[in-house]
Formats: C-alpha cells, sequence, structure tokens
C-alpha cells in the first residue's frame, strides 16, 4: 500500500520560498501521477499543481502559475513542490496525491488514490 508523508511546510513572510517534499513508502511512485492540493479554513480543497509520469508533463492552477515549480526524482521516490515569491493567500495545509496515471480529472480530489497527512504553510510578516 502507498503511503505519502508530506514535510517542508512553516512560517514564512510574503515573498519568501519553501520547498514541500512528498515522500512515498510501499510502492514505488513511477506510474502514478502526483498532485498538490490545499485546503485554507473554510474553504473547498483546490488543486494547486500535478505532474504525470515525468518532469514533462506538468500542470498548474493559474494562480501559482510562475511560482510554483512540482517536479519527481523516480529514484528517491519523491515529489516536490518549489514556492516561491509567496503570497498571504497561499496560506493553507498543502496534501499531496497520488493517482494511477491520470489522464483526465488532475483537479478533481476524487481522481486520486492515497494522501498525505499534509503540512501547514503560512504566509504572513
Amino acid at each position: 500500500q502507498l503511503q505519502l508523508v508530506e514535510s517542508g511546510g512553516g512560517l514564512v513572510q510574503p515573498g519568501g520560498s519553501l520547498r514541500l517534499s512528498c515522500a512515498a513508502s510501499g510502492s514505488t511512485l513511477d506510474d502514478y501521477s502526483i498532485g498538490w492540493f490545499r485546503q485554507a479554513p473554510g474553504k473547498e480543497r483546490e488543486g494547486v499543481s500535478c505532474v504525470g509520469n515525468s518532469n514533462d508533463n506538468t500542470y498548474y492552477a493559474d494562480s501559482v502559475k510562475g511560482r510554483f515549480t512540482i517536479s519527481r526524482d523516480n529514484a528517491k521516490n519523491t515529489v516536490y513542490l518549489q514556492m516561491n515569491s509567496l503570497k498571504p493567500e497561499d496560506t493553507a495545509v498543502y496534501y499531496c496525491a497520488a493517482g494511477l496515471q491520470l489522464i483526465e480529472g488532475i483537479w478533481d480530489p476524487s481522481s486520486y488514490d492515497y494522501w498525505g497527512q499534509g503540512t501547514q504553510v503560512t504566509v504572513s510578516s
């Protein structure tokens, strides 16, 4: 059974950077699409970014395009989310999720089979 663990969250000032990691165990990530989602208090979970089987297939929500970069290192069984130029509205719990070779529905949480426990990101001065 695939297990996902996020790390790298924390408190950062506006304009700062964080790198989130999603480490997998129990199975290889090679055949999975990996998505990053976030959920702020009182809001629905929203998709932030997704990477397909390789780093040639990456997708971003408009709200983070140009600021966030997703990448995967299959040798380390880990996916990263580099977040630059952070804004207060990026504050949320960030989750990574795995879905088997997704082609459609990458922004739909129900498309993903495995989820991490989440890591808090707070952007505040």
